[in-house]
């Protein structure tokens, strides 16, 4: 695959991203039954997909506890996102929870010392107080509810965090086995939850609209985008990539202003104020590419 075109499919997955964020606010599921039903299906389609490869499929019968450890423990950190992400959405709406959950470039720039134990530097605690100076200015200006705003940081800490873990499991297995048994053991974790819960009995039963939008949703938003982002890691650096996600917000904001309407319509100054948190998150990602080399 030549530079240029992993180059372009990567920004149609960071489109596919930001329809993401719509669609969750088009299925009308509360965020627990949205995300057991967008992993359950997404884990189906990647397994439909493994087992009409022979090679694959023999891969996925070789067993390692240890690898399984870190499937479980990746599947349980993604289903844990996009739990607070949904519920940000639902109790918030798409450009709020978008805009901040941006700042995960921020967390994931802390966590990497922790984990790849490196030395923290003191403009990425300057540049990480300056993104939460400007969401507090954001919920100023428009009397935001926090509550949207403190679950979307929680997904973008949750996002940041499996990210860095990915960077060190995909050294070791195929994006396609990975992604598949992630998703197959958040499936399993929300499962869990449902029956401690007492109401995986009482699943609402989705409408025919919400059908195609979680079909959607789980089949290229999901099972297709998921594993393509991690194959893209192979033709093209980290630096590019991270950089390059920090559109999925400008792309989301725009589809939910088109599709949503006057429900995403936001004052200038949150827009305004939603430019100066991604231009401070796409400076880190540049001082600290230069840092690198």
């Amino acid at each position: 695959m030549s530079h240029l075109k992993a180059y372009a499919k990567l920004h149609f997955i960071i489109f596919i991203w930001g329809f993401t964020a719509v669609l969750g606010a088009l299925i009308h599921l509360d965020y627990l039954t949205l995300t057991w039903y967008r992993m359950g299906l997404a884990s189906l389609f990647l397994a439909l997909y493994i087992l009409l490869h022979p090679v694959r499929r023999q891969q996925m019968f070789k067993w390692d506890t240890k690898q399984q450890l870190r499937y479980l423990l990746g599947g349980v950190i993604i289903a844990s996102h996009w739990l607070a992400f949904f519920y940000a959405i639902k109790v918030s709406n798409v450009s709020i929870t978008l805009v901040t959950l941006s700042s995960g470039a921020f967390f994931t720039s802390l966590l990497e010392p922790l984990l790849f134990k490196r030395k923290i530097y003191i403009y990425e605690i300057f540049l990480g107080m300056l993104i939460l100076g400007g969401f507090f200015i954001l919920l100023k200006i428009e009397n935001i509810d926090f509550t949207g705003v403190y679950f979307a940081l929680i997904a973008a800490f949750l996002s940041g965090l499996f990210s860095v873990l990915n960077g060190l499991f995909i050294r070791q297995q195929s994006g396609v086995q990975l992604s598949f048994f992630q998703l197959f053991y958040g499936f399993l974790f929300l499962t869990l939850i449902l029956l401690f819960k007492g109401d995986l009995k009482y699943l609402p039963s989705p409408s025919i609209t919400d059908w195609i939008y979680l079909i959607i949703l789980a089949s290229i938003c999901t099972a297709y985008a998921f594993t393509q982002s991690i194959n893209l890691m192979k033709h093209l650096s980290p630096y590019t990539v991270m950089l390059s996600i920090n559109l999925e917000p400008v792309y989301g904001i725009i589809l939910a202003v088109l599709i949503l309407g006057s429900k995403e319509k936001m004052s200038p100054g949150f827009y305004l104020g939603a430019l100066i948190i991604l231009t401070i998150i796409v400076l880190n990602s540049i001082i600290k590419h230069k840092n690198q080399k």
